[in-house]
Parts: structure tokens; C-alpha cells; sequence
């Protein structure tokens, strides 16, 4: 910055604050004291372009399940006080931040030269300086997700300040940082790829990882108080949630959006065996009942009993993509009144895997009212569409773009032509929806779906794409636990097929 008489300066002067936080690991333990001076941008006057994306979470687990695959080297990087290695574009002024004297006689404020934190721009400045460097290094963002980057003996994951990098051998991604640093960024190598965004990774042997969020889930039972509560099998009871809307308020002292915004994230990361269960309670953060804290704090109850599991993942032994589709017909039924179109909406789940590693799953009541099981099942299966064919897109992408070669620089599947014609499969458990997908037949009954639903078909009929929808037993469906509430023997034959224990 640079210390100005304020009477220089040619816009608002902002205020800003002190901000005081302590960073822990993924387990919950202590890293480091952080201080950090923020600009109030939200009292910034102007139109500014703010967009700056992060990598998605389905990229960061096809990351992780292509350095199994191969065994590559994989680390993290993270960027020291990223926000202010980037050059402000526009001029922008300050007050002096408490703690700070002047020696000027007259009223002054400083004039920033970089970016800091709180800004409007900030973000969008830090993702162009990041990008400029990456740039240099010969690497090309995805056509499906700006923030995974390749190389053909490199692949880097961005979110915000946080670098996934991984190659075949350590060289490669030690050559790398070095020029980074050259190009003037300030940062350091957290070592192997021990943890990402709060996720723990911890790999057990050269084949298995295993994904946990320890620290999250202490933290939701603090924050509950519910250390030393009693646990609980399952996260759910079998009847499905309603609003209860002549019910008692919520009596409970902590915040009830709060807790379940940690399990939103929790459930999509590495812990789909809750995500049910924290769809039914998301509903009533408007206006919670205490019946509705009380299903939080069953989830607590069971998460209190799972503490140290997660997912695992397996080395795949062959690449293949595959979704399971399930949909619960009009389960609220009887559960909500009558008069309330949410009784009759039924409830979409779908988990995609690659070569067995958890990639993405989804559990939410449907935007519209089905008139039939095969309807809502059909639904679901289109819904599902449109998360497996993007990672379809990515995977075929990540593999004409960067070199598939072990960590031994050998081929172990065959050319990048064999390998490109993966299967993707779409398991579907309802004989009319499925036979409505393959078959692709439209009756007086279905054809009120068509805009909406049938989509796909065309990237299904295409034998180039190598995908199809096949049926799959009841018993062995794997989306089944985030469609409903399941008895305690079923939920954990459903959580061992998609999570490994």
C-alpha cells in the first residue's frame, strides 16, 4: 500500500476488520494462528466482474481415482495469503487499520497496490494471476471444468488457493512448483496428497484410500453438544420427515442452519449414507420444529458412532463408469397433509462410481409431482443423465489429453484408443422406465414427458459413447439408501456396496 492524504483519494474510502481464526487439520487437530486484515467490499460502489470458479467435487474424485488407477505421485499446494499476490487493476483506498499510526499531521488512508481480502474483485484478480502462471507451464483447462487443468504429464485440480498436482513421477511435479515459484507466487507443498478442502486422506496400503472428515463431524457434535450422547445404527427412521407445521418450535440452543450446512457438506463428500437423511431435514431451515431437531440430532447420534469411517477406495482393476438410479413414489404421502403438493413429490437418488470409487451422489425430492412409479423412476434416471454424462465427457477428455502411463512409464491398459471406449452403464431397477430409455417407444401415457425426460436418448442410440441402461435386482441396488429410510440390516448392506465398510 502507500500512505495518502485522504483528501487524494478518487473513490470511497472502505473501512475494514481484523479477523482472528485458528486452522485445523481434517482430524480436528491444531495447524496454525491466522490473522487477517479484510476490506468491507460490500460497501464498494461500482460494477465489477466477480466470477471466478473452483474446481467441482466430482473432478476432484476422478483426480484421486486416475492417480489409483496409474499410480501417480499426487501432492498439494497451498498459496500463502493468495488474495494479495495479485496486482489491483482499478485504484482503490482504505482507512488505516486499527493498530496502525500515522506520522502525517493531516487525516490520511492508504492506497492499496495489490488485492486484499474482502474485495469485490479479489477473488476474480487471484483466479486470472493463478491462471496466467499455470498458463506458462503448458497447461490447458477442461471444456468441463475451468478449474481442472491438463498437461500430457501433469494434471492440476484448483480450488481457490488450494493445488491438487499429479503426475507419474516426483520430478515432474517438483519442476513444476520450482517454475511457479520463479513466476513470483508464494507458496508451499503440503507433502503427499494427505488432505484437500477439509477431507483427510489417508492410504492405508498402495492399493486403498480411505476418505474421512473427522474434524467436521467433531465439530457438528460440539456445536449440538452431544459429546458422550448415546449412538444411533442408522441416520433415518424408516417414515419419511414432514413439516410438521402445528408442531412445537425448536427449543434447542444451537443454530440449526448452521449444523446442517456441515452435513450438506459432510453428506457430499465422504459420507453418502446421511445424504437422505440431510435432504429431509434441509427442507425446514426456514422454520424448524423440534421434531425436526430432534432428526438432526439423530444423524448426530449415528455420525457420533461412525466418527473415523468415511469412504474407501479401491485401486479400480478396470475403468469403467457406472450409475445406479433409484426414485421413492410419492413418499410423503400420508406423512404430510393432504392439502400440501410436497406429499405427493417423489424423491430422485442416483451415485456414480468409476471403476468402483465413489465420484458423486445426489439425494432430492423432484421439482414436479410424477403420476406414476414409472414416472418418477424415468425421472430420476434423466436426472442422473445429466450428472453422468459430463463425467463421461471429463474422463474421455482427461484421457486423449494426458499421457495413461503408470508410474513405471508402461501402458497398463492398452492405447489411448482401447481405453477410450470405457463402458459407462446406468443400472435402473424399474422395468417400464428402463424399457421407455433403451427401447425409446412414446405412448399416449408418456409422451407429456418428452421436453423434460428423454434428452439422453440421443447420446444413448449413439454406439460411439458406449453407454446403455441395464436392469438391476432391487436387493442390489446401490442408491437405494437415498431414496428412503431403511431398515438397520438393509442400510448397511447399501453403505458396504457404495462406501467399502
Amino acid at each position: 500500500w502507500l500512505e495518502i492524504p485522504i483528501s487524494q483519494a478518487t473513490t470511497k474510502v472502505l473501512p475494514g476488520t481484523w479477523v482472528f481464526k485458528v486452522k485445523r487439520a481434517p482430524d480436528g487437530s491444531f495447524k496454525k494462528f491466522k490473522a487477517r486484515y479484510c476490506v468491507r467490499g460490500d460497501l464498494q460502489e461500482g460494477d465489477f466482474e466477480t466470477y471466478a470458479p473452483v474446481v467441482q467435487f466430482s473432478s476432484v474424485r476422478l483426480f484421486l481415482s486416475r492417480s489409483l488407477l496409474l499410480d501417480w505421485y499426487t501432492c498439494s499446494i497451498y498459496f500463502s495469503n493468495a488474495f494479495i499476490q495479485a496486482k489491483l487493476k482499478d485504484d482503490t483506498f482504505i482507512h488505516l487499520p486499527r493498530g496502525f499510526t500515522s506520522l502525517s499531521k493531516e487525516k490520511t488512508c492508504l492506497k492499496l497496490k495489490k488485492s486484499l481480502y474482502g474485495l469485490a474483485v479479489a477473488p476474480r484478480l487471484w483466479y486470472e494471476h493463478l491462471w496466467d502462471s499455470l498458463k506458462k507451464q503448458g497447461l490447458v483447462q477442461s471444456e468441463y471444468d475451468k478449474c481442472l487443468l491438463y498437461r500430457k504429464d501433469l494434471i492440476v485440480i484448483c480450488y481457490v488457493d488450494d493445488l491438487g498436482v499429479q503426475a507419474p513421477k516426483k520430478e515432474i511435479v517438483d519442476e513444476f512448483i520450482s517454475e511457479l515459484k520463479k513466476d513470483g507466487l508464494d507458496l508451499t507443498v503440503e507433502g503427499t496428497f494427505s488432505e484437500y478442502l477439509g477431507i483427510k486422506y489417508n492410504k492405508s496400503h498402495e492399493d486403498t484410500i480411505k476418505m474421512t472428515q473427522e474434524g467436521l463431524i467433531q465439530k457438528i457434535i460440539d456445536t449440538t453438544e452431544m459429546e458422550g450422547c448415546n449412538t444411533s445404527p442408522t441416520p433415518t427412521t424408516v417414515e419419511g420427515l414432514s413439516s410438521n407445521e402445528e408442531g412445537k418450535a425448536m427449543t434447542d440452543p444451537w443454530n440449526y442452519r448452521s449444523v446442517v450446512g456441515m452435513m450438506l457438506y459432510l453428506s457430499s463428500n465422504t459420507r453418502p449414507d446421511i445424504a437422505y437423511a440431510v435432504s429431509q431435514v434441509a427442507r425446514f431451515s426456514h422454520c424448524p420444529k423440534q421434531s425436526h431437531a430432534e432428526a438432526v440430532k439423530m444423524i448426530v447420534k449415528y455420525l457420533a458412532g461412525t466418527k473415523s469411517e468415511g469412504i474407501i477406495f479401491k485401486k479400480p482393476k478396470t475403468l469403467k463408469l457406472e450409475c445406479y438410479v433409484d426414485a421413492d413414489f410419492a413418499g410423503l404421502y400420508n406423512r404430510e397433509a393432504h392439502d400440501n403438493p410436497t406429499c405427493v413429490k417423489s424423491r430422485t437418488g442416483y451415485i456414480v462410481s468409476v471403476g468402483g470409487c465413489f465420484i458423486l451422489c445426489k439425494s432430492q425430492l423432484q421439482s414436479t409431482i410424477a403420476l406414476s412409479t414409472s414416472e418418477a423412476e424415468y425421472g430420476a434416471l434423466s436426472h442422473a443423465m445429466r450428472a453422468v454424462i459430463p463425467i463421461r465427457e471429463t474422463l474421455l477428455e482427461m484421457i486423449s489429453k494426458v499421457d495413461m502411463i503408470n508410474s513405471k512409464l508402461r501402458n497398463p491398459f492398452g492405447s489411448k484408443d482401447i481405453i477410450s471406449k470405457f463402458p459407462t452403464v446406468i443400472y435402473e431397477d424399474n422395468t417400464s422406465a428402463l424399457a421407455l430409455a433403451v427401447g425409446q417407444k412414446v405412448t399416449s401415457r408418456t409422451k407429456h414427458w418428452c421436453v423434460k425426460f428423454h434428452f439422453f436418448w440421443s447420446y444413448i442410440n449413439d454406439d460411439s459413447n458406449n453407454t446403455k441402461c441395464e436392469k438391476v435386482e432391487t436387493q442390489k441396488q446401490k442408491a437405494d439408501y437415498l431414496t428412503k429410510g431403511l431398515p438397520k440390516i438393509t442400510f448397511m448392506k447399501c453403505r458396504h456396496l457404495n462406501q467399502g465398510w
